[in-house]
Protein backbone atom coordinates (compact mmCIF):
# COMPACT_ATOMS: atom_id res chain seq x y z
CA UNK A 1 0.00 0.00 0.00
CA UNK A 2 1.87 3.06 -0.95
CA UNK A 3 2.04 6.46 1.16
CA UNK A 4 0.06 9.72 0.31
CA UNK A 5 2.27 12.84 0.12
CA UNK A 6 1.93 15.52 1.45
CA UNK A 7 -0.78 17.78 0.99
CA UNK A 8 0.77 21.78 0.04
CA UNK A 9 -0.95 24.08 1.93
CA UNK A 10 -2.07 27.05 0.46
CA UNK A 11 -4.39 29.99 1.51
CA UNK A 12 -7.99 29.89 -0.64
CA UNK A 13 -8.44 32.86 -2.53
CA UNK A 14 -12.15 32.69 -3.22
CA UNK A 15 -13.74 34.15 0.55
CA UNK A 16 -16.84 32.04 0.40
CA UNK A 17 -15.30 29.17 -0.13
CA UNK A 18 -12.73 30.02 2.38
CA UNK A 19 -15.63 30.97 5.01
CA UNK A 20 -17.34 27.84 4.33
CA UNK A 21 -13.96 25.66 5.07
CA UNK A 22 -13.33 27.93 7.92
CA UNK A 23 -17.18 26.90 9.42
CA UNK A 24 -16.34 22.74 8.97
CA UNK A 25 -13.01 23.06 10.46
CA UNK A 26 -14.18 24.74 13.10
CA UNK A 27 -16.62 22.27 14.30
CA UNK A 28 -14.13 19.25 14.28
CA UNK A 29 -12.05 21.27 16.03
CA UNK A 30 -13.99 21.87 18.79
CA UNK A 31 -15.33 18.64 18.95
CA UNK A 32 -11.38 17.47 19.49
CA UNK A 33 -10.95 20.32 21.71
CA UNK A 34 -13.75 18.18 23.19
CA UNK A 35 -12.62 14.79 22.99
CA UNK A 36 -9.17 15.50 24.85
CA UNK A 37 -10.95 17.60 27.98
CA UNK A 38 -12.64 14.35 28.54
CA UNK A 39 -10.15 11.67 27.73
CA UNK A 40 -7.53 13.48 29.51
CA UNK A 41 -9.42 14.93 32.33
CA UNK A 42 -8.06 18.25 31.61
CA UNK A 43 -9.22 21.83 30.62
CA UNK A 44 -9.17 22.68 27.46
CA UNK A 45 -9.78 26.30 26.15
CA UNK A 46 -9.73 27.27 22.78
CA UNK A 47 -9.76 30.76 21.05
CA UNK A 48 -10.27 30.86 17.18
CA UNK A 49 -10.80 33.94 14.85
CA UNK A 50 -12.26 33.31 11.51
CA UNK A 51 -11.46 35.04 8.20
CA UNK A 52 -13.93 38.02 8.81
CA UNK A 53 -12.64 38.78 11.99
CA UNK A 54 -15.08 37.28 14.64
CA UNK A 55 -14.23 35.44 17.45
CA UNK A 56 -15.61 31.84 18.69
CA UNK A 57 -14.45 30.52 21.93
CA UNK A 58 -14.99 26.73 23.51
CA UNK A 59 -14.17 26.22 27.56
CA UNK A 60 -14.34 22.75 28.72
CA UNK A 61 -15.22 24.44 32.53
Amino acid sequence: MARRGRVELRRIEDRTSRQVRFSKRRSGLFKKAFELSVLCDAEVALLVFSPAGRLYEYASS
